[in-house]
């Protein structure tokens, strides 16, 4: 019996120090991988990658393994100059530069009531937008811009447009100009709220954000300096919530170019409408559009294909837009928002019309706002934008000397199925939406409803859809084009709803308008080959479009990109 008690006892020791070895074992074994570990440095592309000191070495699918076969991103890290401008360019009413070069500077004690706001400080809304709440209504602020245009009576002037949920704001604000190399801002009173919209077309209610131009007179001791940036409050001393970057674009050699076109906020989420877009971009080049400004919601991916490849020959910007406050930006929902909610979109679009007017204040003579199915068409022996208003423009200056605040052209339709009704052309592509359709409405739409313009940078203050709202000295004058001259061509599946008594003889009456055909040859041309860049083309599509000059068959798109009848 007490030998049985002995080897009981020595089985006891021999297994509590077997427990102890061992855990010595694995605390010494943690310390080692924990060693090792502090000696790798954390970043986010270490953490990623696997760790192969302890991998089997059994494995051969490696061993000959090319790095340059992995199709990733192996740019080096960005430095601050490059960070900064590349932020500027997402939100370039961020005055990120400015912060950045001055924030040590800006960051000392200053003997006025308001200091420089961080930019980490600021409250967006919807990434593009900066918000002030005030006692009586809060302010959505999209951009800022530099006015030192010669007709207007105020003077140097910051421009600030945003949107109020207020009609005739009450609440009296500030602006502090941040100049650079001054510690300290110059603060003067806000001047007035130019509401760029009409009450009589709705919407005028409380509570609903409305679209203003906000003017800020620039104090003469800075007259001939540009702001940095510019903030709004409603006291003198507060620290603001905002502070946007004062643009002013010049060209470098105070050279304008002739025409800019602005084009709303793209809502084409589910419509694949990029060979359509191509021809138009296309024909306005021909035209003699410069540049072509997009203000882009949400489109389709092969519209977003068709916009980066224009963007990168520089013939197109796209410039990303959201709704402000609690409007929806949800791809789909906010597509169905503005499908219902009419008058909020069409006050929303007041927005992306007159940011695109102000920051190309001073590098074009003529900004036209057009959509993607109108075409100001020359008409007679002009051929190009440029000769027509080299004839219209001293016609018009026999009525009014000093020249007009814009020229409109009546609009007539091109509807779809006038064309369908007298069959296709065959030496063009039925792809090509508007050389295809050259039957149109016999009798224009009423003057001064439903036109677009060609609209003098240095003459308007706000701009609408069809027509200036309001101009520097006084009130708009528009020069009617005749129509022997130009004209709108636009081309649609139906009339606008508001016209929906007219458009049943629009389309009773039609006569065949063949005025784009002078463009045929060109417009083709080009139209594939922007295709083909972009792979549209079904092989046997695309030889054949090229050896017949037309490619007769819209089956032929396809290959590189999801493609869709327009023709509706």
């Amino acid at each position: 019996m007490a030998h049985s008690k002995v080897i009981l006892k020595i089985l006891f020791s021999l297994c509590v120090w077997s427990f102890v070895i061992i855990g010595l074992f694995k605390m010494h074994g943690t310390n080692l991988v924990a060693q090792e570990y502090q000696q790798v440095p954390l970043n986010g592309r270490i953490l990623l990658q696997k760790d192969m000191r302890y991998a089997e070495t059994t494995s051969t699918t490696t061993d000959h393994f090319d790095p340059s076969e992995i199709l990733v991103d192996n740019r080096t890290a960005m430095d601050d100059d490059q960070l900064v401008r590349d932020v500027e360019s997402r939100i370039p009413s961020l005055p990120i530069a400015y912060w950045s070069k001055n924030k040590n500077f800006l960051q000392q004690k200053s003997s006025t009531c308001a200091k420089y706001p961080s930019i980490f400080e600021l409250e967006f809304n919807n990434i593009y937008w900066q918000t002030l709440r005030t006692s009586n209504g809060t302010f959505q602020l999209f951009g800022a811009y530099y006015d030192i245009r010669r007709t207007s009576l105020l003077g140097p002037t910051v421009r600030i447009l945003g949107m109020i949920d207020r009609i005739e704001p009450k609440v009296k604000t500030f602006c502090q100009f941040w100049f650079d190399g001054q510690k300290e801002p110059f603060i003067v009173k806000t001047f007035e709220y130019k509401y760029i919209w009409y009450n009589k077309w709705g919407n005028y209610k409380q509570g609903i954000y409305q679209p203003y131009l906000i003017a800020c007179q620039i104090p003469k001791p800075f007259h001939g300096v540009v702001p940095s940036s510019v903030s709004m409050v409603e006291k003198e001393c507060d620290t603001a919530t905002n502070n946007l970057r004062v643009i002013y674009n010049r060209p470098p050699d105070d050279q304008k170019k002739g025409f800019a076109v602005c084009v709303k906020g793209l809502d084409f989420l589910y419509d694949d409408l990029s060979v359509r877009l191509i021809e138009w971009i296309e024909m306005l080049n021909i035209l003699g559009a410069d540049k072509i400004y997009f203000y882009n919601l949400q489109v389709h991916p092969n519209i977003t294909k068709v916009l980066n490849h224009y963007e990168q020959e520089g013939k197109v910007q796209v410039i990303p837009l959201t709704l402000p406050g609690g409007q929806p930006n949800v791809p789909g929902f906010q597509h169905l928002y503005l499908t219902k909610k009419t008058n909020h979109k069409r006050q929303n679009e007041v927005i992306p019309y007159n940011d695109c007017l102000y920051k190309n204040l001073y590098l074009y003579d003529y900004i036209a706002l057009l959509d993607i199915d109108e075409v100001i068409m020359p008409k007679g022996g002009s051929v190009l934008w440029s000769e027509l208003m080299d004839k219209v423009r001293p016609e018009s200056r026999k009525i009014k000397p000093d020249g007009f605040h814009s020229y409109n052209f009546r609009n007539v339709y091109f509807l779809d199925d006038q064309q369908h009704e007298h069959g296709w052309h065959k030496d063009i592509p039925k792809y090509m939406h508007m050389l295809q359709h050259v039957h149109r409405a016999k009798n224009y739409t009423k003057p001064n409803q439903y036109v677009k313009c060609f609209h003098d940078p240095e003459r308007v203050l706000t701009l609408h859809n069809h027509f200036p709202l309001s101009c520097l000295g006084g009130v708009c004058k528009s020069y009617p084009v005749d129509t022997q001259d130009a004209q709108l061509q636009h081309y649609r599946a139906d009339c606008v709803k508001t016209l929906k008594k007219s458009c049943e003889e629009y389309r009773e009456h039609s006569v065949e308008d063949k005025t784009i055909w002078k463009y045929k040859d060109e417009l083709i041309r080009r139209t594939i080959k922007a295709l083909d860049t972009l792979g549209f083309f079904r092989r046997q599509g695309l030889n054949s479009a090229s050896a017949s000059g037309s490619g007769s068959s819209s089956s032929g798109l396809g290959g590189g990109a999801t493609t869709h009848s327009t023709e509706r």
